[in-house]
């Protein structure tokens, strides 16, 4: 059957299961534009920058486990695509780009918009190429889709020079299957539960691999009695309220949750990577500890730290395997104490020190927890209010946390309008500090148009606050670091969002079960004081502080 290459690719896409197709739209990829809108059963999201759509597909990937489209034109398009991009990446999450790129007659010779589209995405992405033949293009997107999911999953890259998207193309002659997850052997599995076994003081650290494990982890924390940490923006792994969960491993985790890792004899590294955070700026685990690393992809295994054993195998099967080898009753490591330091920590309700020129970052998460659901969808944005989300917030539900490991500001509102639309019976909440909202909050704009109802939460303190924080430890004074007093709820409301302004704690309640009963997309802009940066350390303290 005849048919064109933009066609044959949307099929082929289709017949995948892929739904979105998240794009600012370009004169380099009309036809595939028009074939996914012919199709009833795709959305196209057309969004206000190349930025939101990336970040609306990579979270999209990392709530479903199944890739989305982010689709941009040329050089200008892609690379507005790349943060988004480089999220995917270092999240492993699956995406697919689809990129137009000028007419193949002029490819190599810098043509308008011109760039090396699979070259420039190359360290950021699992497969990069160019199609050469219109007949061949659902054959190369096949492969391509095949890679977003194998191995660490992660974004794949296709390049169409616009002349070959009309001409006559052919069905993917072949369907490329992801490759096998690997299972584990027995050899390996007697011997981690060995080391298991014989440990004083075991822990794990759970991944981004360790996702939709719930049950079969928190089997195996209590039959080899291990301690759980979840690492770096990866809280959702495992239960918080869970009696042996000891933490999360985030920027700066307090010295006392990390004690039963840094005495730790044995360490199990569940699907992580181990990135700099998570590792504590590669620290831990301590030197002398004995490390066991399982993970689907060889090259992670004893990359950052020498391992006793390392294992490729699906993280899931490996879990199962050493469940069922475990002998009956629970090992007699008490974590009591350790967990009760979390619970504590992680208490908003806790006593800390009074917010003088607004509204404390705690005292607003205090509001968040009472006034959600933990099947609640959280989306994060980077930047100092962040450790508050993530310090406060409990999760004891898998895939509900989204939060770029990549540190990428501008995330959350798109991620959010991202998780509405593939979840439309999900609740999501979006925290932003008003740097990142004003970096992307125009999405709120797609969303209005795509009838998706994200709250957003905005913590307002005129404040670059992380980087104040690092100009005051290090240089005692700040500079390019304000952000001007803008009417951020005038400003949502504009886009087709209802919005309240909060200037005071007692109003936080009030505030947000109105905005719940609003329609479409809501913001809540919260006046955070600005000396307050974390829950540890006041801008005006390390101002003050002496070198």
């Amino acid at each position: 059957m005849t048919t064109t290459a933009a066609a044959a690719t949307v099929d082929l896409l289709a017949e995948a299961g892929v739904r979105r197709f998240y794009t600012v739209p370009g004169e380099s990829f009309l036809e595939l534009i028009d074939e996914v809108v012919r199709r009833p059963e795709l959305e196209l999201i057309s969004t206000r920058h190349e930025s939101g759509a990336a970040f609306m597909a990579e979270a999209e990937g990392k709530l479903t486990g199944r890739p989305a489209v982010a689709m941009a034109t040329r050089a200008v398009g892609a690379t507005n695509l790349a943060i988004g991009v480089h999220t995917a990446h270092q999240d492993s999450t699956p995406m697919l780009v689809l990129l137009g790129q000028v007419e193949t007659d002029h490819l190599g010779k810098e043509a308008f918009q011109e760039v090396d589209l699979p070259g420039f995405f190359a360290q950021l992405s699992t497969f990069g190429a160019t199609v050469q033949r219109a007949d061949r293009a659902a054959d190369v997107v096949a492969r391509a889709l095949a890679m977003t999911t194998s191995g660490r999953p992660g974004p794949a890259v296709v390049a169409f020079p616009s002349d070959l998207l009309g001409q006559p193309g052919r069905p993917a002659g072949r369907r490329v299957p992801a490759r096998p997850r690997p299972q584990p052997g027995p050899d390996e599995v007697a011997a981690a539960a060995g080391l298991l076994e014989r440990a004083a003081r075991p822990v794990v650290i759970l991944g981004e691999g360790a996702q939709d494990g719930h049950e079969v982890l928190t089997a195996l924390a209590e039959r080899y009695g291990l301690g759980v940490y979840t690492a770096f923006r990866r809280q959702d792994t495992f239960p918080n309220t869970h009696q042996h969960y000891l933490g999360h491993l985030t920027l700066g985790t307090a010295p006392e949750l990390l004690e039963p890792l840094r005495t730790a004899d044995v360490v199990l590294v569940l699907g992580s990577r181990l990135d700099e955070v998570t590792t504590q700026t590669y620290a831990l685990p301590a030197e002398g500890t004995r490390v066991v690393q399982v993970d689907t992809q060889p090259d992670t295994l004893g990359s950052v730290v020498p391992l006793e054993l390392g294992v490729v195998a699906d993280v899931r099967a490996f879990a199962a395997a050493l469940v069922e080898r475990a002998g009956p009753g629970e090992p007699a490591h008490d974590w009591s104490d350790a967990h009760a330091r979390y619970l504590a920590f992680s208490d908003p309700g806790a006593p800390h020190d009074e917010a003088t020129g607004g509204v404390h970052p705690a005292d607003v998460m205090a509001a968040l927890r009472r006034g959600f659901a933990d099947d609640t969808v959280v989306t994060s944005d980077a930047g100092n209010f962040s450790v508050f989300g993530h310090r406060y917030w409990r999760f004891e539900r898998p895939r509900t946390q989204l939060a770029p490991i990549s540190g990428a500001m501008g995330y959350a509102v798109p991620a959010a309008i991202g998780a509405a639309l593939a979840q439309r019976h999900s609740t999501v909440l979006a925290l932003a500090g008003d740097g990142g909202f004003l970096m992307t909050g125009q999405e709120l704009e797609t969303a209005a148009r795509y009838g998706v109802e994200p709250i957003v939460v905005v913590f307002q303190n005129l404040l670059y606050g992380t980087i104040a924080m690092h100009q005051a430890r290090e240089l005692r004074r700040t500079g390019g670091v304000d952000i001007g007093p803008v009417d951020l709820a005038g400003f949502a409301r504009s886009l087709g969002a209802a919005a309240r302004t909060v200037t005071d704690t007692g109003q936080l309640d009030d505030a947000l079960a109105e905005l719940r009963r609003e329609a479409g997309p809501r913001v809540l802009v919260v006046r955070t004081d600005s000396d307050v940066l974390t829950p540890a350390a006041r801008l005006s303290g390390l101002m003050g502080a002496r070198a």
